[in-house]
């Protein structure tokens, strides 16, 4: 009986299959990988000169901005002379009723010039208020800046005006001619000591109420758009 010859050359022995040894360490590795990784949430795109999402505002866009102030500039003098219209307006009815005439004015210089003085600083001071709520609003940020620009403006000019008035007199004597007799609060009619104290109070008066009112009024324009992003976050 012949049996069949078999070569133990030809006879390999049996190996571990690695596939699930190598699938396992892939995932672990992976696992490994997922648990190290930090989940980001999309920032929500912001147009120029918005707030950036940790609150801070755009460098390029802060700061003070001279057209916002120079129309501010220009809403703060337009609601001088409106107030100062609407309070002749009334103070002419108020002496028609109560029959206060020019020569009750001249009897009484120093309570025209107290009432004078206090019109003017109120008038004063919510005209610019308007004015730096309004470049406030223009300027979109730091409206505390922009209120003072709005006064800065306004400062410059009367320094330029008084200079130019003060070269006028010294060339042609231009403060006679307007003391005239007609006038209820001629320089003769209060006393110099009177005149220059209430002069320099009143002038103290406008120039800081007018400073702190429109401050506050940039303060209140920027207000309006701190709302509209409160209500977008």
């Amino acid at each position: 009986m012949v049996q069949p010859f078999e070569d133990p050359g030809t006879l390999t022995d049996p190996r571990a299959d690695t596939s699930t040894q190598r699938y396992e360490e892939a995932r672990a590795a992976a696992h490994r990988a997922m648990t190290s990784v930090r989940l980001v949430p999309d920032q929500p795109e912001t147009e120029p000169g918005f707030e950036a999402a940790d609150g801070t505002e755009r460098a390029s866009y802060r700061g003070f901005k001279f057209g916002a102030a120079f129309f501010g500039w220009l809403i703060a003098l337009s609601m001088t002379v409106f107030l100062t219209l609407v309070v002749g307006g009334l103070g002419s009815l108020a002496s028609y009723f109560l029959d206060y005439t020019r020569l009750d004015a001249q009897q009484r210089p120093r309570e025209v010039a107290l009432t004078a003085a206090i019109v003017v600083t109120v008038v004063l001071s919510l005209a610019y208020f308007c004015g730096g709520y309004v470049a406030g609003r223009l300027a979109r940020f730091d409206g505390k800046r922009q209120g003072f620009g709005v006064w800065l403006i306004t400062l410059l000019l009367i320094v330029l005006v008084a200079g130019i008035g003060a070269a006028l007199n010294i060339w042609y004597d231009a403060v006679d001619d307007f003391d005239r007799a007609d006038l209820p609060l001629r320089v003769g009619t209060l006393d110099s000591d009177l005149l220059l104290y209430g002069g320099l109070a009143t002038a103290g008066a406008v120039v800081l109420l007018t400073l702190v009112f429109a401050i506050l009024g940039g303060r209140a324009g920027r207000r309006f758009h701190d709302r509209i992003d409160a209500e977008m976050d």
